[in-house]
């Protein structure tokens, strides 16, 4: 599924183009993020054994070679003679062989790990979403850490203002002094708040850097768009039923289930195949030289060619004659000639008692079966309890929020008319700070519910394939 991430103004963006928006961010830690990194890894991974067992229904080919010096008494490679002499020899063969027929174990044992390898690569989109679900969060966060850092501003600006016009009037004489102190000890409190908030962004600041895989002491900061422009779609066209059957239809870890199933049902095919013979075909060349040096006077074993008659039949015979040498060696290329030899052959393996290794093997790819079954009609389930779970809270959500919104409205209203009769001094300082902090209370609880509804919404649009748009 696409990731749809965009700018909320270009302007905007452009006007701040030392600061992250969430396009940004995002595109940044797909391409950073260490658990997208080692997922992309496995996936490889997959491919590479995909490839080795493709490349294994084609025949191997094999060339050794080896040299070496006997001492003493041993057996000539080239005439199969035990001598007694110190000789080099030297030996070159070449070897193939590929499977003719196994029941489809090459076929099958490729598909399953085409699969995997799907899998695999779905489960990196998997990652890349959750990765960008992750960042969205978490620029939330900081966008509504920042909200309350602007709240506090206006806190202590206003709490200041009355400061001021209180310690005028303390003195003129108009007012007792407790009512400056007490307007001191809420600007202090005030500016308590403040470093909070303030705290309160940096902490989220250091987790947006821990997921994009941005060194910690490198600055970032975010584009700040208007909450109230941030697009959202009507909850009515986001009904569960619709957005599940979309979810099912586009999520990645929905993909990676069926094709993880698919992969053990042809594993399964594979591991039976192994129960039963296996034919292949072999072939090969060879060839050996020695070099050894006999001793001139030496009596060396040699054949005459010659005709016997039997019965008034000529049978021809080899007889074997003894002459005196001198030091004298083949040369290597007449012995590799001489000595060149071939062979081919089919082969069956057929499989009689290993330990129940195979079958063993064969139950245990038809579990993995079931394992995934259950795994999927699980996932199944959770996405679908998620999504009703997602529609509820943002009906909440929703409720909440305007409740709120009712009563910042209200509680502004008795916050003038606190003011007002504070300035008249029909109202004390104690109560008046009351009303102010009711206020400040109403517009927290209001920025929360605002952005839980935004978020609890994008999660709805997220599940139906509509990706994340701040």
């Amino acid at each position: 599924m696409t990731i749809f991430l965009l700018a909320t103004t270009t302007g905007f963006s452009q006007a701040q183009s030392d600061k992250w928006d969430l396009q940004r961010s995002v595109e940044y830690a797909l391409k950073n993020n260490i658990s997208v990194r080692q997922a992309d890894l496995q996936a490889r991974f997959s491919e590479l054994v995909l490839k080795q067992n493709r490349a294994g229904q084609y025949p191997n080919l094999n060339l050794n070679s080896s040299v070496g010096y006997n001492f003493g008494r041993s057996e000539n490679p080239t005439t199969g003679v035990i001598v007694d002499n110190n000789f080099l020899n030297a030996g070159i063969q070449m070897q193939s062989q590929v499977t003719v027929f196994n029941w489809f174990n090459q076929k099958h044992t490729i598909a399953s790990s085409r699969h995997t390898w799907e899998a695999d690569k779905e489960q990196v989109k998997k990652i890349q979403e959750d990765i960008a679900l992750n960042v969205a969060v978490a620029y939330l966060q900081i966008l509504l850490s920042r909200e309350q850092v602007n709240i506090a501003k206006v806190q202590i600006q206003q709490t200041l203002a009355q400061l001021d016009i209180t310690r005028k009037r303390v003195d003129a004489g108009s007012l007792p002094e407790l009512n400056a102190a007490e307007l001191e000890a809420q600007v202090a409190r005030d500016s308590a708040a403040y470093v909070t908030a303030e705290s309160t962004v940096q902490t989220y600041i250091l987790q947006m850097k821990a997921l994009l895989n941005l060194d910690a002491a490198q600055p970032y900061d975010v584009v700040v768009p208007p909450v109230d422009i941030i697009p959202i779609e009507p909850l009515a066209e986001l009904q569960p039923e619709a957005v599940f059957a979309s979810a099912l239809a586009n999520l990645p870890q929905q993909k990676v289930n069926q094709l993880r199933l698919l992969a053990a049902q042809r594993n399964v095919d594979a591991m039976k195949a192994t129960l039963y013979p296996t034919v292949s075909a072999f072939g090969g060349l060879s060839s050996n030289y020695v070099n050894t040096k006999l001793p001139q006077g030496t009596q060396v074993i040699t054949s005459t060619n010659a005709f016997v008659d039997v019965a008034g039949t000529n049978y021809f015979v080899q007889a074997p004659s003894f002459v005196q040498t001198g030091e004298r060696t083949t040369p290597l290329g007449k012995q590799l000639s001489n000595n060149f030899a071939q062979n081919i052959g089919i082969g069956l393996s057929i499989p009689i008692f290993n330990g129940r290794v195979a079958r063993t093997s064969w139950d245990r790819s038809k579990l993995q079966v079931k394992q995934w079954e259950l795994t999927n009609e699980q996932d199944t389930m959770t996405l679908k309890q998620d999504i009703y779970q997602a529609y509820n809270d943002a009906m909440t959500a929703l409720q909440k929020f305007s409740a709120n919104k009712k009563a910042v409205e209200t509680s502004q209203k008795a916050y003038d008319f606190a003011q007002k009769r504070y300035e008249a001094l029909l109202l004390s300082t104690l109560e008046l700070l009351t009303s102010q902090n009711n206020l400040q209370r109403a517009k927290i609880d209001m920025l929360y519910t605002q952005y839980d509804y935004i978020f609890k919404m994008k999660l709805l649009e997220f599940y139906r394939g509509q990706g994340l748009k701040l």
